[in-house]
């Protein structure tokens, strides 16, 4: 089968992308640029005018005193700099690769074979590169500038609720396109890819965990997803055979609501003899749930006002599927990654209970069905286990032996107490606050460690860092005391900023793979619900929503 088409689309989109690399690069679209980040252009403004001023008194100095004016400093690139030499850079390397596979497509005789499908793909990633680059750079700036414009009026940011960032805009554009235009038929192959970039940035999410922490999270989400998994389950294997749902539909809706989704009913499919009408009303019972979850999630996090060690552990057990998990969760934090890692635990968590699951329906399969055949279940598990999985492992253990970051790296923060600039040490009034505190030590340790501040201004070792921590948390502290704690725990820890650009371009890898899963949410897709499943599953996805949400209120913390 040949797949690849000779269209220009590709080659058309990599000269867009060049052309508004050069734009920006000539401060063509600086008027744009501008309205669309109204703050560091007043900033580059402000920088630009200070500099001739600085200039200029410079001169008239030089010129009073009979000297020849020296030369002008150069002034430092700005934020709004940064912002479109990022751009420009992005458009110019993916505008030349998209260009040059464009001429490769036009040019070249289509022949059936693997670099026919693989050239075949290059046009649909390109499709939905380029809308990530309207949705990052245009609507998510443009709707942020109009909810904060309207909060004036309405009293609240209407964009910052509703969660209309680039994740958000990005996948409610992807339905738009595939309901109301429909996918171009060259950009199909391309489309599909998604899911597997998504699945790329979970693996490669491993790299930004640290031991320490995957063993708070660990044990917190081993007890939360434990608890919902299985109580999931059980709640559907009780409840659908009730409703008159077959024994099959029963068991492949069970692990597809209790644990992962699309995967658990995949991999759950043969051990309960699940038809192939079984496998589709369970799935679009997930999708219409998750979809709706995407949604809903991130505007509740925000008005519980959530933070991301919580939000990520309620949408790591309330979601049903690993795609919408990170989608929620990007969507509640777009601007950082600390949400998405903690849900990605959650939600691989959830994911090791597999086993466990599958071999618990097969025993409940057996017993209920006279006519059910042997199922080899360790074949099953191997087969349809989700590899993406063992690889997010991988990197977490590779990442744990110092493969790809120094110790500290991991919250793309390290600390170094010999980098503190003498403007960042402590004053004189914040060493009396942090003096004050001396009393409401706890132990010798903490006090020790507010002496040791006291004396240096500035935090020396990790370990009085997370002493500092502890004492910040104290109740009753007041609002001098928690600065001065705060501004030398800030004035310790760094910005990596190698470890900055990898968070980059991991959201980008998100945005790209959530942009085309919202191209494969169809409205015949969610037409596959049909009645009974979507009754059961939305009904026992709300209780899991609704119990962890509690859970997560009531007992989780922000303690990483």
């Amino acid at each position: 089968m040949i797949y690849s088409q000779r269209t220009p689309a590709l080659l058309i989109i990599g000269i867009v992308m060049l052309l508004w690399g050069w734009l920006n690069q000539a401060g063509q679209l600086d008027s744009l640029q501008g309205w669309l980040h109204p703050s560091v252009y007043k900033q580059h403004k402000d920088g630009i005018s200070k500099h001739a001023a600085a200039v200029k008194e410079s001169a008239e100095k030089a010129a009073a005193e009979g000297k020849a004016a020296a030369a002008a400093p150069a002034i430092k690139p700005s934020g709004f700099d940064r912002l479109k030499a990022g751009q420009a850079r992005l458009a110019y390397v993916f505008g030349a690769i998209f260009a040059l596979l464009g001429i490769a497509v036009l040019l070249k005789t289509p022949k059936e074979g693997e670099l026919d499908y693989y050239l075949s793909i290059f046009p649909g990633i390109a499709f939905i590169l380029g809308i990530a680059f309207i949705v990052r750079w245009g609507l998510d700036p443009m709707f942020g500038n109009w909810g904060r414009a309207a909060q004036p009026t309405l009293g609240w940011n209407f964009a910052s609720i509703f969660n209309l960032n680039y994740v958000v805009l990005g996948i409610v554009l992807g339905i738009i396109i595939v309901n109301v235009f429909s996918i171009p038929a060259w950009a199909a192959n391309g489309v599909r890819t998604a899911r597997f970039f998504l699945k790329t940035g979970v693996i490669l999410l491993g790299t930004l965990y640290s031991a320490a922490e995957l063993a708070q999270l660990g044990a917190l989400s081993v007890v939360m997803i434990g608890i919902f998994v299985l109580g999931s389950v059980w709640l559907v294997l009780l409840w659908g055979p009730r409703m008159g749902a077959t024994n099959s539909m029963t068991g492949v809706l069970s692990a597809g609501v209790g644990v992962c989704g699309v995967s658990a009913a995949v991999a759950s499919a043969p051990v309960v003899n699940a038809k192939a009408v079984d496998i589709a009303y369970t799935i679009g019972t997930i999708l219409v749930w998750g979809v709706l979850c995407m949604f809903i999630f991130p505007t509740v996090g925000q008005l519980f006002k959530m933070g991301p060690v919580q939000f990520g552990a309620w949408a790591g057990t309330g979601i049903l599927n690993s795609a919408q998990v990170a989608g929620a969760a990007l969507a509640f934090d777009p601007k950082g990654i600390e949400t998405l890692k903690v849900a990605e635990i959650f939600n691989i968590t959830r994911i090791l209970f597999l086993p466990i699951i599958v071999i618990w329906l097969a025993t409940w399969y057996v017993k209920r069905e006279e006519t059910a055949t042997k199922v080899d279940l360790t074949q099953v598990l191997v087969s349809k286990f989700p590899v993406f999985v063992l690889g997010f492992i991988a990197m977490f253990i590779l990442s744990s032996a110092g493969l790809f970051a120094p110790a500290g790296h991991y919250q793309g923060r390290y600390f170094a107490s010999d980098e503190v600039k003498k403007e960042n040490l402590l004053g004189d009034k914040d060493v009396e606050a942090v003096t004050a505190l001396l009393p409401k030590a706890r132990n010798a340790q903490e006090a020790q460690a507010l002496q040791g501040l006291i004396t240096d201004r500035k935090e020396t070792t990790r370990g009085q860092d997370v002493l500092l921590r502890g004492v910040a948390k104290i109740e009753g502290l007041d609002k001098a005391a928690k600065d001065a704690l705060g501004k030398a725990h800030n004035a310790a820890w760094h910005s990596s900023k190698t470890i900055a650009a990898y968070r980059d371009w991991l959201a980008w890898l998100f945005s790209f793979g959530l942009i085309g899963l919202g191209m494969q949410i169809t409205g015949k897709s969610l037409k596959q619900a049909g009645g009974k499943p979507l009754v059961i599953g939305s009904v026992v996805g709300l209780i899991k929503a609704v119990g962890s949400l509690i859970v997560v209120l009531l007992f989780v913390r922000e303690f990483v």
